[in-house]
């Protein structure tokens, strides 16, 4: 292992929060204004075609509460914590370069776009903007990397909550909670944010409390004790409700209160290393940067983009920008706040979850995230670990996936402060349900989309289903949707192909952000056309890269063919997407003259909205 300087958490933190406040002010500002032409006069969907369950024009900080709930899922949690493995600087450039120049751009734009093209999904912009026949290849791979996602992200939400009194209570409790406070702002008292925050927040922070009290009554509440099976069973369901309920009475307000908990709990985590100041104890850069690590087998280059994922850019940011988010935009000024500023807050997020990991001792860190069997190959002895165990009253050595390591670097610094170091426990479970709440808040979201998904495709067979108000429709497409990655959950048959949805989730990222500059192409922005395309561009290669190394190096020498198959096909498919998208390029670069479009903006092309 490397040696380095000892660096201080705090140091970290305060850096990244610089980083990204003077990225919001000065880059989001000019991505908003100077190339994307951002309008408050333009009507929003939310506006034109409101209808009570969908389209609902929404308080921005209640929709900022939303989106930011429902794109932070396991990604920015779980990823740098995996990508610690290379040491702490790798992870961290990434992150901050990441966010700002990749990651911002690619939610800001993508909801920009869905906004001006009626809140509708990727496929049907890349339809419009480059061509059907891409637009129908893209829908089924953004279909098939959602059923993916939401699979792999419900797995991780029922290995939180199984067997845990706890951890299922307090997730539970934000169900009936989110209810009173849609139908508080929605029916009882119409638009009071406020009041509903009010009684929301009191709400889960007596939820939380009453954990451990719940917790040691299980005569009373053993019926919260669900086994793995039923766990399993109860996610796709909850999934199905959220997708067909409207949005304002369990969606909307769950996910924003779920966002003061996320927040909170990363913004304590902050004042926790402010006050402890704990030093980082893994290297800036380990020896695994070459490969071969007990962790992530490959070299830092490519795999730190295809590892941090969600932390700094990810494709499935593409699904709630053109899924729920565009079609709650009450003004079209909003789209900076929202999408630039909520992808900032998850890359915040993501500095924190790397900090956990690198304050534990590196022989501890390996010892928790690496199989018995590849940590003993280190040669490593562990330090602080068997007291750890201890405190918190779990077994943690031999817990790979990043959840154990993160609820364990949280819980060190919380127990540090004065008068909390006999909670140890407490801070784990709770860092343990925690991670829960914020996995879950994407699979709501997610399963809608992927709702408004079926329905779009199923409408070129039978125009019946694109009537957003057609109950049969609805119900159908939501119980199909939920019902295929509600299988792969039961069956637990997933976790082998999670690398495959990294590899999936960058390479739609990269084809939203090409995606992307086609519009900005078309709106005579070509100037600009940059912000968008290199981005897009790098990632493609890096990502393309990351995909043939995986086949030739993992899959094919472990006999994986079907996961090789896999990878292969959506690579072609998404280099189908991306040749289509080239072809639209050279078309509006060559166009010379521009003609007005109904706002009086110079365009080189007209296109539907």
């Amino acid at each position: 292992m490397d040696s380095t300087t000892s660096v201080n958490a705090l140091t970290i933190v305060f850096a990244a929060l610089c980083v990204f406040a003077i990225a919001y002010r000065f880059y989001g500002l000019f991505l908003a204004q100077k190339v994307l032409n951002i309008n408050a006069e333009r009507a929003t969907p939310a506006v034109r075609f409101a209808d009570g369950k969908d389209y609902v024009a929404t308080d921005k900080y209640v929709l900022f509460g939303h989106h930011f709930a429902a794109i932070a899922a396991a990604g920015p949690l779980l990823g740098p914590v995996l990508a610690a493995q290379f040491g702490y600087m790798p992870g961290l450039l990434w992150i901050l370069i990441g966010c700002v120049l990749a990651g911002g751009v690619h939610d800001m734009v993508v909801l920009f776009c869905s906004v001006r093209h009626r809140g509708r999904s990727l496929a049907y912009i890349a339809s419009k903007e480059i061509d059907p026949t891409t637009g129908f290849v893209a829908s089924w791979a953004v279909l098939s990397i959602l059923i993916l996602t939401l699979a792999g992200l419900s797995i991780a939400v029922v290995n939180a909550m199984h067997d845990s009194l706890w951890s299922t209570y307090t997730v539970a409790a934000t169900i009936p909670i989110a209810v009173i406070m849609g139908l508080y702002m929605q029916i009882w008292r119409k638009g009071d944010v406020r009041g509903a925050t009010l009684i929301g927040v009191v709400l889960l922070f007596l939820c939380i409390l009453s954990g451990p009290w719940v917790a040691a009554h299980p005569e009373y509440f053993g019926w919260l004790n669900i086994d793995r099976k039923t766990m399993s069973i109860l996610i796709p369901i909850y999934g199905f409700f959220a997708s067909v309920l409207p949005v304002w009475l369990l969606l909307l307000p769950r996910d924003y209160l779920s966002t003061f908990l996320k927040i909170g709990t990363i913004g304590a985590l902050a004042l926790g290393i402010a006050f402890v100041m704990p030093d980082f104890h893994m290297p800036a850069f380990t020896d695994f940067v070459k490969g071969g690590g007990p962790i992530v087998g490959g070299p830092v280059i490519p795999f730190i983009f295809i590892t941090i994922a969600c932390g700094a850019l990810s494709g499935f940011h593409a699904t709630i920008g053109t899924g729920t988010t565009p079609k709650m935009i009450g003004n079209e000024r909003d789209v900076l706040f929202v999408g630039y500023g909520a992808m900032l807050m998850e890359g915040f997020v993501a500095v924190m979850a790397l900090v956990a990991a690198c304050v534990l001792v590196p022989a501890d860190y390996f010892a928790i995230n690496a199989p018995v069997e590849k940590f003993q190959a280190l040669g490593m002895a562990v330090q602080e670990l068997p007291r750890l165990e201890a405190e918190v009253q779990e077994s943690l050595m031999g817990r790979p996936g990043g959840s154990v390591s993160l609820a364990v670097g949280m819980a060190h610094i919380f127990s540090q402060i004065p008068f909390m170091e006999h909670l140890m426990a407490y801070w784990y479970h709770f860092a343990i349900m925690f991670e829960a709440v914020f996995i879950l808040t994407a699979v709501d979201a997610g399963t809608r989309v992927g709702r408004f998904f079926l329905q779009e495709m199923a409408a070129k067979v039978w125009p019946k289903f694109g009537d957003k108000n057609w109950w049969p429709g609805i119900i159908i497409t939501s119980f199909v949707f939920t019902g295929s990655w509600g299988y792969l959950v039961y069956s637990g048959d997933i976790g082998s192909i999670w690398p495959l949805f990294g590899i999936c989730n960058q390479l739609l990222a990269s084809v939203t952000l090409l995606i992307g500059t086609t519009v900005i192409l078309r709106l005579n922005k070509t100037q600009y056309a940059w912000v968008t395309g290199v981005p897009g561009i790098f990632m493609t290669i890096i990502t393309f890269w990351a995909g043939i190394w995986l086949v030739l190096n993992q899959y094919l020498p472990a006999q994986q063919y079907l996961l090789a198959t896999l990878s292969v096909l959506v690579m072609v498919l998404m280099l189908f997407v991306i040749a289509g998208t080239l072809r639209r390029w050279a078309v509006l670069l060559g166009i010379r003259t521009t003609t007005r479009d109904a706002w009086g903006n110079e365009v080189k092309a007209l296109v539907e909205e």
